[in-house]
């Protein structure tokens, strides 16, 4: 079996975080579902039924989707340095930082989603990200 590698570290935790999402998500949405009495329609539009849930309820499930979209760029980028053999020190603070400020993201959204303040947590985590995509593309375009 191969030496596993320290990069998978951050991919793992991004996936556990993402779950622990997932779990505060129904841990919240249900009572509040149960409390208002709401009767679930298949046939109502996308969203329209949550929407009835308090904002807090809410945010955690827009977190969780959030966590759904952007890191699916992360996932691969991570695949393709650790598959390139590009794992330094760098690449792996890079990688830690990113899913450090998404966890960040995630408590100011879902504990009380200061858009601003989440605004520039999201915007800081894309600095790890394009960095990230940069170091991917080096030897991919030096050919080495």
């Amino acid at each position: 079996m191969p030496e596993p590698t320290p990069l998978l570290g951050p991919v793992v935790a991004l996936i556990a975080w993402s779950l622990m999402m997932w779990l505060w998500m129904y841990l919240t949405r249900v009572p509040a579902i149960l409390e208002a009495g709401m009767k679930l329609d298949p046939q109502a539009p996308r969203g329209r039924q949550m929407d009835q849930l308090p904002a807090r309820v809410r945010w955690k499930a827009d977190n969780y989707n959030h966590l759904m979209e952007q890191p699916t760029l992360f996932y691969p980028l991570i695949l393709c340095l650790a598959w390139l053999g590009e794992q330094g020190a760098l690449v792996l603070a890079l990688a830690w930082a990113y899913v450090l400020l998404r966890v960040i993201h995630s408590l100011v959204q879902a504990l009380g989603n200061r858009v601003q303040l989440r605004f520039v947590v999201y915007v800081l985590s894309n600095i790890p990200l394009f960095a990230l995509t940069v170091l991917v593309c080096i030897p991919l375009i030096s050919g080495s």
